[in-house]
């Protein structure tokens, strides 16, 4: 497994606590905008902030063409249906259950990795794999019967899921040159265009002035996700192995859970504390520094 340097470490914690509190944030918006034109609004005002990012780096714009085909690719598998089945399914889950169906996405990633792109998985990821697997189904525990009440929540979420995990592994292998911003604010674009089309399409009635809480899920969603969170994963992903990627973030749904619980009045149980030891097993099992190789004689 590669380590991590200081810089992808931060980067790691910070976007954990972003994101693992993002999830009431974003229950919250959808909760007084509806659910397509939240994600409309959050990434069109996100985008300004994405773009003055790269200006103030100075890091082109310019994709080349013949780039286009496979960058339109990763914009869907990476961002486009993450963002819209993800906020969707957000309408009939609850904050904890939403982010525990979304962070399966490591175990479908370490599958589609070792069945479609043959890559090797040695058995400390092997473990990690378990470990979060085990780790869903515990934070499931008491969720069963509810879930199964909402199967296109469920349907919805699982899939996004997937389709993420297919991006990672196919943002690992991108032979694009542009830098990670470039591709960021691109991808960003895509969603934010099938987010507005859809929204003015199927939602335009429902319109009317968010309350002051929602505002203030929509700057948290425009600023930190889409103007920070989107790059950041996008740089981890790229530059490192898709296993070490994924599982690396594996205490973002634990955050989420706890984070419900204290705003939302969620009940914890016994599983949800096993489950933090287990996501702590699966993420030391990519990213703790391996033996050094034997010299070569």
């Amino acid at each position: 497994m590669q380590r991590l340097s200081r810089q992808q470490l931060a980067t790691l914690v910070v976007l954990t606590l972003v994101w693992g509190l993002n999830w009431p944030m974003m229950k919250l918006g959808v909760s007084h905008v509806p659910a397509l034109s939240f994600r409309a609004v959050t990434v069109l005002l996100g985008l300004p902030v994405l773009a003055a990012v790269l200006l103030v780096l100075k890091v082109p714009f310019r994709v080349p063409r013949h780039d286009w085909g496979e960058l339109l690719w990763l914009s869907l598998t990476n961002m486009v249906v993450w963002n819209i089945c993800m906020i969707l399914a957000l309408r009939t889950l609850s904050s904890g259950r939403a982010a525990i169906l979304a962070y399966t996405m490591p175990i479908f990633s370490a599958l589609i990795g070792a069945l479609l792109f043959k890559a090797p998985l040695a058995a400390r990821g092997w473990l990690g794999v378990g470990a979060a697997a085990l780790g869903v189904a515990l934070l499931l525990w008491h969720e069963v019967s509810v879930l199964a009440g909402r199967p296109l929540g469920v349907a919805l979420a699982l899939f996004s899921a997937a389709v993420w995990a297919l991006g990672t592994q196919l943002m690992r292998r991108s032979r694009i040159e542009a830098h990670t911003l470039t591709l960021s604010f691109w991808m960003t674009v895509a969603s934010g265009a099938v987010a507005t089309v859809l929204a003015l399409t199927f939602e335009r009635g429902q319109w009317q002035q968010p309350p002051p809480a929602a505002w203030g899920a929509i700057a948290y969603n425009a600023l930190l996700i889409f103007g920070f969170s989107q790059a950041a994963w996008l740089s981890l992903a790229r530059g490192l192995p898709p296993i070490a990627s994924t599982l690396s973030v594996m205490f973002i749904p634990v955050l989420g859970v706890f984070a419900g619980a204290l705003w939302l009045g969620e009940v914890l149980h016994w599983q949800d504390w096993a489950a933090v030891v287990l996501m702590v097993v699966a993420i030391a099992s990519v990213l703790w520094p391996g033996r050094p190789a034997p010299a070569a004689s």
